[in-house]
C-alpha cells in the first residue's frame, strides 16, 4: 500500500467507496464490483514522479493524478458518466481528457492543471485543442513542447482526419480520408508523427504512415499489397532518443503478432525474431532510456512480461504470476510496473521488486474459482474455452455460455466480476474464444469474414456439444449470454438455435444489422465493410444472413435486452427494431434501457443491471 493511501481522505488521497456501511452483509458478486479498483498508472515522460490512472473509489469510473514524491493523491475528473480517457503531458503539467456526452463517444478534448483538484471548483476545463469541432476520437499525441499536440478525429461526414494545434494558432489539418485512421505516436522531438490507416479499404489490417508536422511524407509501410493474404501494422513506439527515427512497429508477416524496428529515415527494417523463440502474440514498449524493449508475451490466454535487450538480444523472463497482464511499462529506474489478476485473484498493479504499487483504499475484492482450460475440435480447428464451476457441486449444472465481444478480443484467465457472480449463483459459466477471436494467430483472427456471426456459432455449438456430452451442463438450463459483439451472438443464436438454448440475455447488442450500420459510428462501418464485403446495399444477402431481426421470429427462449440510449456502437433504434417484433407475436421478452453509452461507467448501475440478469434467470430458467 502507497504511504498517501492511508492518510486522510480530506488531505489529498483518493477517497474511500461512498457506500460501504454495511460490508458483511454484503454478498460477495456485490462486492467484487464495489470494491475500488486503480487501472495501470501513466506516467509523463518529462516528470515521471507525475502519475495519472483510472479509479472506481468514488462508484463511478474517474481519473485521478498522483505526485508519487509527495504521495498525494486526487480526483480529476466527476461527471454523472464516468471518465476514463485521459493522458498527461510528457511536462507532466497538464491533464487532457476526453469530454463526451453521456457516453456517446462523441466530443472534445478538454485539459487542467496537473494539480488542481476537481473539488477546486473554478469553473469548466477549457478546451485542449480550440478550433476542432467535436468528433469520436481517433488517437492523441503530445509533444515534450508543452504546446504542439495531434489529434485524431473521426466523423460520419469527415471520415478521418487529423489535426496539428499548437497554443495559440489555429489547428492544421494534415490528414484525411474516408475510411479509418488514426494518430499513432510522435517522435521524441517531436518533428514526425507516425499514423495507421486502412486507405486500402480494410479495416482488419492497417497500413503506416510517417509524416512531418507540415503534412509532407516521410515514409510508408504497407503490408497489405503484394502478397496473397492482407497483413497489420501497428504502431508501438518511436524510440525515446532525440534523433532516433526508429519506429517500434508490430506485424503478422509470421502468421501472429510480434514487434519489429523500422527506421522510417532510412527505410531499414530490422526482424527481431522473437517468434522463434516464444510461442503466441507478443507485443512491445521501449525501456525509457532506449536500450530494451519490455515484451508482452500472450499464449492460450494467459500472458507473462520479458526484457529484451537490443544491443546483446539477449531475452531474459520478467517474474510473474500465472495470469494475465493487462498493461505494462517501464519506468525510468528500470523497474517494471504492471497490472495482473487471474479468474480467482482481483487485479493489482505490482512492481517488479515485489511491492503493491498502487492500493486504493477501502473494502477489498472477493476471489473467486479458478479456471480450466479446454479444447474442443471444432469446423474451423481446436477451440479454446475457458471454464468456472462452482466448488464442491457436481454436475449436470445449469451452464451460461458467456460470449465476448470485439470480436476482435479473447477472453483470458483473468479477473472478471460479471462470470464469478454467476458463480456464486451456482451456475457453471464457460466462455470461448471463437473464430474470429485474438491471441491464436492471424488466420483465426481473420477467419471471421462474409459468414459473419454464424462462423463463431459454430464454435459455441462445439463447445455445448462438448459441455452436454461431458455430463457438465444441463442439457435443459443452457443460457447464451455476451455483452456488445456477445450480445450480437447471443440474438443471433437464440434465433438460429431455437431449441438449443433455454434463455438469452444480451447486453448493448447489434439486433437488427443493416439499421445499425447506418446508425452507427464511422469506424465501425469500415469494419462491417471489411466483415461483410461491402455495405447492406452491395451485399444485402450477407447483411441478412449475419442479422438476428432475419430470425426473430423463431426464438423460443425468454429474451432479456439491455441497452445504452446513447450507445454510438449498438445504437437505441435497432435494438428497438428487434424488440418491436418480439412484442408483435407476444414473446417473452424484458428490455432495460438505462442513459449511458455502450455500457456503465457507474458501479451502482453496473450492479443493478447484474441483478436483473441473475432474477430474469431465476424466474424463467428455475434451479
Amino acid at each position: 500500500m502507497t504511504e498517501s493511501n492511508g492518510a486522510n481522505p480530506d488531505e489529498g488521497t483518493i477517497p474511500h467507496h461512498a457506500a460501504m456501511p454495511h460490508d458483511e452483509a454484503m454478498p460477495d458478486w456485490e462486492k467484487r464490483f464495489r470494491a475500488p479498483r486503480v487501472s495501470l498508472p501513466d506516467w509523463a515522460q518529462d516528470a515521471p514522479h507525475r502519475s495519472l490512472f483510472v479509479s472506481n473509489a468514488t462508484g463511478t469510473y474517474e481519473l485521478y493524478a498522483w505526485d508519487r514524491e509527495t504521495g498525494a493523491q486526487h480526483q480529476v475528473t466527476d461527471r454523472p458518466n464516468g471518465t476514463t480517457d485521459g493522458v498527461l503531458t510528457p511536462d507532466g503539467e497538464w491533464i487532457w481528457w476526453f469530454d463526451d456526452k453521456d457516453g456517446d463517444e462523441f466530443g472534445i478534448w478538454r485539459r487542467r492543471p496537473f494539480a488542481r483538484d476537481v473539488r477546486a471548483r473554478s469553473g469548466p476545463d477549457e478546451p485542449a485543442a480550440p478550433g476542432l469541432e467535436p468528433s469520436y476520437p481517433a488517437g492523441l499525441a503530445l509533444a515534450r513542447d508543452g504546446r504542439t499536440a495531434v489529434v485524431g478525429r473521426s466523423t460520419d461526414e469527415d471520415g478521418s482526419t487529423i489535426y496539428v494545434t499548437r497554443a495559440g494558432e489555429d489547428p492544421v489539418e494534415i490528414y484525411r480520408h474516408r475510411e479509418s485512421a488514426g494518430v499513432g505516436d510522435l517522435s521524441h522531438d517531436g518533428s514526425l508523427i507516425a499514423i495507421e490507416h486502412t486507405e486500402h479499404g480494410d479495416a482488419m489490417h492497417s497500413a503506416l504512415r510517417v509524416l512531418r508536422l507540415d503534412g509532407s511524407a516521410v515514409a510508408e509501410l504497407d503490408d497489405t499489397k503484394g502478397g496473397t493474404v492482407e497483413l497489420g501494422l501497428e504502431v508501438l513506439g518511436f524510440a525515446p532518443v532525440d534523433g532516433d527515427t526508429r519506429l517500434l512497429v508490430g506485424h503478422q508477416r509470421r502468421g501472429r503478432w510480434e514487434p519489429m524496428l523500422w527506421d522510417v529515415a532510412t527505410g531499414e527494417e530490422t526482424d527481431l525474431a522473437l517468434t522463434e523463440r516464444l510461442d503466441g502474440d507478443l507485443s512491445a514498449e521501449w525501456y525509457p532510456d532506449g536500450s530494451a524493449l519490455l515484451v508482452v508475451h500472450s499464449y492460450e490466454a494467459r500472458s507473462e512480461l520479458w526484457r529484451y535487450d537490443l544491443a546483446s538480444r539477449r531475452l531474459e523472463r520478467i517474474p510473474t504470476p500465472k495470469g494475465t497482464v493487462s498493461g505494462a511499462t517501464a519506468r525510468p529506474d528500470g523497474s517494471v510496473e504492471y497490472l495482473w489478476s487471474s479468474a480467482a485473484e482481483p487485479p493489482v498493479v505490482r512492481s517488479t521488486s515485489g511491492e503493491v504499487v498502487l492500493d486504493p483504499p477501502g473494502m477489498k475484492s472477493p476471489g473467486s474459482v479458478p479456471v480450466q482450460d479446454v479444447w474442443v475440435d471444432g469446423p474451423g480447428g481446436r477451440i479454446h474455452a475457458l471454464v468456472q464451476r462452482p466448488a464442491g457441486v457436481a454436475g449436470p449444472l445449469p451452464t451460461v455460455f458467456d460470449i465476448h465481444g470485439g470480436p476482435t478480443w479473447h477472453d483470458s484467465d483473468s479477473f472478471a466480476a460479471g462470470p464469478a457472480a454467476w458463480v456464486d449463483h451456482g451456475y457453471m459459466v464457460i466462455r470461448i474464444n471463437y473464430r474470429g477471436s485474438t491471441g491464436y494467430g492471424r488466420e483465426w483472427t481473420d477467419a471471421l469474414k462474409y459468414r459473419v456471426g454464424l462462423i463463431e456459432l459454430e464454435d459455441v455449438a462445439a463447445v455445448r456439444e462438448w459441455a452436454v456430452t461431458s455430463g457438465l451442463a444441463d442439457p435443459e438450463r443452457l443460457v447464451l449470454t455476451g455483452g456488445s459483439w456477445g450480445g450480437y451472438l447471443t440474438l443471433l443464436g437464440l434465433g438460429t438455435e431455437p431449441d438449443a438454448w433455454a434463455l438469452g440475455i444480451a447486453a448493448v447488442p447489434v439486433a437488427d444489422y443493416v439499421t445499425a450500420y447506418h446508425d452507427e459510428m464511422e469506424a465501425l462501418k469500415a469494419m462491417d465493410r471489411t466483415l461483410l464485403g461491402g455495405t447492406p446495399e452491395e451485399v444485402p444477402e450477407r447483411f441478412e444472413a449475419s442479422s438476428p431481426l432475419t430470425y426473430v421470429d423463431a426464438v423460443k427462449a425468454p429474451v432479456y435486452i439491455s441497452a445504452g440510449v446513447n450507445d454510438p456502437r449498438c445504437p437505441i433504434r435497432q435494438v428497438e427494431n428487434y424488440v418491436t417484433r418480439l412484442a408483435a407475436r407476444d414473446a417473452v421478452h424484458e428490455v432495460y434501457r438505462y442513459d449511458a453509452g455502450h455500457g456503465s461507467l457507474v458501479v451502482d448501475e453496473r450492479i443493478k443491471q447484474v441483478r436483473l440478469e441473475l432474477d430474469f434467470a431465476e424466474r424463467h430458467l428455475g434451479r
